[in-house]
């Protein structure tokens, strides 16, 4: 008896009548030309047809997430702006910002206004705390992502107060912090940048600032520790006294003299960094020795170091 197989194994020879599954030639589907089963591929497409529609739908894709991204990024600018506005609105005044740093530095028994900031000081201090200083409006944004970036993937803190927050600090909030004191001082920042010119900023700023082993503003810690004028400092001298600002006790030269040279090689790398001093220069500045007084500031008349 012949089984089912053998019959349907003949098909190739002996076409089944046609159907309606079948189609009028009666050869079976598989048989036909062009066909496929369901879900498998279709009847071949033109050439070049395929690879076009998927251009076509991965321009749409790149076009729809690229709105997408437009669209969050006008999104956070504008809530970026709405939340500095509100900044400006709930921060206090900068007006008394000389009268604040004058009665900073009665409280500590400096003098004010302390004398004028010289060149190579400053230099060192906006190489090293704040290098896009003389074009930032108070605020830097590149800094404040960096520092959002780094808090978000659990990095140390890597600063991003520019020297307009860092003077709001000592000036309206001292001794406070916590998120909603820096977002305060930014305000603050913003606010000291749209009201003094950049030179006053400096001046209350090393007005104020502490310097370690007790010393209160740029006058007493250059005669404190060098016995020189601030106008006197050398090269090694002002890059010192700019490093301490960071961490004045921790890097105090007389207690930690280690650490002071280590954050005066820093601020002399800075220095080439910015373009004020070439490698050879700032090599040959740390070669040279410090002459520390460290005692009570006096009477300033020893001449710099060339």
């Amino acid at each position: 008896m012949a089984s089912h197989g053998s019959s349907w194994d003949g098909a190739a020879t002996s076409p089944l009548p046609a159907g309606p599954y079948l189609g009028d030639t009666g050869q079976a589907p598989g048989d036909q030309p062009g066909w496929a089963p369901a879900g498998g591929p279709g009847p071949a497409e033109p050439p070049g047809t395929g690879a076009t529609s998927r251009g076509q739908g991965r321009a749409k894709r790149r076009h729809r997430w690229l709105a997408r991204t437009a669209v969050v990024v006008l999104g956070l600018v504008l809530v970026g702006v709405l939340a500095l506005g509100g900044l400006l609105l709930v921060t206090p005044s900068v007006g008394d910002a000389p009268a604040r740093a004058q009665a900073l530095d009665r409280q500590h028994d400096a003098a004010y206004p302390g004398p004028a900031v010289p060149a190579r000081f400053a230099a060192s201090l906006v190489s090293t705390e704040d290098h896009r200083f003389y074009s930032e409006p108070g605020i830097d944004v590149f800094a404040i992502g960096r520092l959002i970036a780094g808090r978000i993937a659990g990095r140390p803190d890597q600063g991003g107060a520019t020297l307009y927050q860092q003077l709001a600090k000592m000036l309206y909030t001292p001794g406070r912090s916590g998120i909603a004191i820096e977002a305060e001082q930014v305000g603050l920042g913003i606010k000291l940048d749209l009201a003094y010119p950049k030179w006053q900023i400096l001046q209350m700023y090393a007005d104020v600032a502490y310097f370690g082993h007790n010393y209160y503003g740029l006058g007493a810690a250059s005669c404190g520790y060098f016995g020189v004028t601030p106008a006197r400092l050398s090269w090694p001298e002002a890059a010192m006294l700019a490093g301490l600002v960071q961490a004045p006790s921790a890097d105090d030269p007389i207690a930690h003299f280690a650490a002071a040279r280590a954050r005066e090689s820093h601020v002399l790398g800075r220095l080439v960094a910015t373009g004020h001093l070439s490698q050879a220069q700032a090599v040959r500045f740390y070669q040279q020795p410090l002459d520390l007084a460290g005692g009570p500031p006096r009477a300033c008349t020893a001449p710099a170091t060339p």
